[in-house]
């Protein structure tokens, strides 16, 4: 198969990747953060299997060295990796691969090159990640994008390279990632985008000494033992600390403006506690002259160096693709390589759990031939759907990227007869176009899904927990399968939560509002709104199914006209990493309802009560199809 790695730009807190790791040395030391993005240009490759490591690269000049053939042998590769040069960092991978998996050889042949080579973009790294994708995908390993991030950073640090933590996040694509380093520890945040961002970075032409530059830097860890090693401290820790928090404000608002400004003021923080640590690598002469240039000064909104500075590449900021495009011409025309990209607006929450391995015992006998899932409604564009259909193009709508269904063992197949099997010849030639794009669409849903399989039926908690893997440390956005939900704004209800979210980064469920008389049926919240429209809410507790005296006395949500509400989970929720932390608590423990279930609400009412959480009024109904008489009112009602 073809793959594709970008090279990686370090927008903000370069060296404190290393920095960080001294932390386990000196606890005075920060943390290190840094918000890295892969780019557009990279390294292109056609991958196969083979009985031996084989690796053919390409020259500057786009012609091909020879192929280079080595046996898998852990310990002859693991020498190779000793040796150095080009072909040691592709070994360390395929040393590592072999010692800790189950693969036999791998043919990587790279096709083309698009990213520049030594220039701080992490073209040696990128090449590792190759390697590692490639025997992942040839040998269905299912290694997430986080374990082909660990390979990649393993089989390199095998060589003579001293490597940051940060060079592999161009495993993580063309998005912006914070990453955080503290020990050896090490956690990677995908980051929300408001709007798109464009920059420009480009090549120097000159000259810098990496190696030279990290012997000094490191000469001021793991203690200050003088006044340039306490500069050079407080740049990498409170310094980049408070300038990252800002930068992910901004990107969140899709604010370039204030980007740009925070990258003259990073810069100028470099210039002033840094440079003197190796002045005569930093002095930068060519990188200063281009952020003083007048010209480029009038097209960007901000200029900084890249990676370990000095006269390698520089970045800049833009207000739109116009100017985007004319500082790039500018700067090639100044005899420099400069390279547009583009940061895409983009959420935090990426990834969607769905639940549907319940039996459906309430819409028997239907359910003994299909899962209620499954069941037909006519959406609003006047074609007859399953219902899960209409529930998965709203997730596409709201911008997620991977859908894991909670299953049954034996439930696959009816799935993908739906999303991933072809119609016969017959059948498709029969479809009008309008059907045809509609089969195109279901198909596209279905590379989006991830099968996650649930082998016991014991409750909701329990049937979430098995999502763990696939939520990883990312937020997840959590639905009912058995509801669809219609929208009365230009929002579906899915956005406006993962909206809500962003704006708090707590966990975040949904309100419905419910009569009084009716809340002895739903887990109630309760707490504060914070915005003039009574939608945005402190959720202060939970509870799940209280009498009525008791949600009179407690629960009541008092609205601006002094009338008390009640509200419940709407079926919506955007859960952190702490749930699934928490649910695998309480499985270990075998701490069970008093219908020997494991339960999601008592999780939600815990983090409610210690840590925060936040609800939200979705502008928008539900629709039932698990109960029959509300599938029968759902039919005739959803529009």
């Amino acid at each position: 198969m073809n793959i594709f790695v970008p090279g990686r730009l370090c927008l903000f807190g370069e060296h404190s990747d290393w920095a960080g790791l001294y932390n386990r040395t000196n606890a005075e030391v920060e943390p290190g953060m840094a918000i890295v993005t892969g780019i557009e240009q990279g390294i292109y490759a056609y991958v196969e299997r083979s009985n031996m490591f084989r690796f053919r690269a390409m020259k500057p000049d786009g012609t091909h060295d020879e192929w280079i053939e080595w046996p898998m042998s852990v310990s002859g590769l693991k020498a190779i990796a000793e040796e150095g040069g080009y072909y040691s960092y592709v070994a360390g991978v395929a040393a590592f691969m072999m010692e800790y998996y189950d693969v036999g050889g791998l043919s990587s042949d790279i096709t083309k090159v698009t990213l520049p080579i030594k220039k701080g973009l992490s073209s040696s790294a990128a090449v590792c990640v190759l390697v590692a994708r490639g025997f992942n995908l040839i040998y269905n390993l299912q290694m997430s994008v986080r374990g082909e991030m660990e390979a990649a950073y393993r089989g390199e640090i095998m060589t003579p390279s001293r490597c940051g933590r940060l060079d592999q996040a161009c495993a993580y694509g063309e998005k912006p990632v914070l990453m955080r380093f503290a020990s050896e520890n090490i956690s990677v945040e995908r980051l929300a985008v408001g709007k798109d961002l464009h920059w420009v970075f480009a090549d120097l032409n000159g000259e810098k000494d990496t190696k030279k530059i990290l012997t000094a830097l490191n000469a001021c860890y793991p203690f200050a033992q003088d006044e340039q090693s306490k500069k050079v401290h407080e740049a990498l820790g409170p310094d980049n600390r408070r300038i990252i928090e800002q930068v992910m404000e901004a990107m969140k608002l899709g604010d370039a403006q204030t980007i740009g400004r925070l990258m003259d003021e990073s810069q100028r923080i470099f210039d002033e506690k840094i440079a003197g640590a190796c002045p005569s690598e930093f002095d930068s002469p060519i990188l200063h002259s281009v952020m003083d240039d007048p010209q480029v000064r009038s097209l960007s909104l901000g200029v900084k160096g890249v990676g370990s500075h000095g006269d390698g590449t520089v970045q800049m900021i833009c207000a739109d693709e116009e100017k985007q495009a004319a500082l790039s011409a500018y700067l090639n025309s100044k005899g420099m390589d400069a390279y547009t990209f583009t940061i895409r607006e983009q959420r935090s929450v990426r990834k969607a759990v769905i639940p549907v391995a319940g039996f459906g015992t309430r819409m028997f006998p239907a359910t003994k031939v299909v899962k209620k899932e499954l069941f037909p409604v006519v959406d609003t564009d006047g074609f007859a759907k399953p219902a899960l259909l209409i529930l998965l193009q709203e997730l596409e709508q709201a911008g997620i990227e991977e859908i894991g269904l909670i299953v049954s063992p034996g439930d696959r197949e009816e799935f993908d007869r739906l999303f991933r099997r072809d119609l016969p010849v017959e059948y498709y030639r029969k479809l009008p176009k309008e059907l045809r794009e509609i089969n195109a669409a279901v198909q596209r849903l279905g590379q989006k899904i991830t099968y996650i399989e649930q082998r016991e039926q014991l409750g909701f908690g329990h049937a979430v927990y098995q999502a763990r893997d696939f939520a990883g440390d990312e937020p997840v956005l959590l639905l009912l399968g058995d509801h669809i939900y219609s929208t009365q704004n230009e929002k579906s209800c899915a956005a406006q939560l993962i909206g809500a979210y962003e704006r708090t980064g707590q966990l975040t469920v949904s309100l419905d509002e419910v009569p009084l008389g009716r809340v002895m049926h739903y887990g109630i919240i309760t707490g504060k709104f914070l915005d003039g429209e009574d939608r945005l809410m402190q959720a202060s507790d939970m509870v799940e199914k209280p009498t009525e005296d008791y949600a009179r006395m407690h629960l009541g949500v008092t609205d601006r006209d002094g009338k008390d509400k009640y509200y419940c989970v709407f079926g919506q929720y955007v859960l952190t990493p702490r749930v699934f932390e928490l649910l695998g608590r309480n499985i270990a423990q075998d701490l069970r309802s008093e219908k020997d279930e494991y339960g999601l609400t008592c999780v939600l009412q815990e983090i409610c009560r210690t840590e925060g959480m936040t609800a939200y009024r979705i502008d928008g109904e539900r629709h039932d199809i698990g109960i029959p008489v509300e599938y029968r009112r759902t039919v005739t009602a959803y529009n």
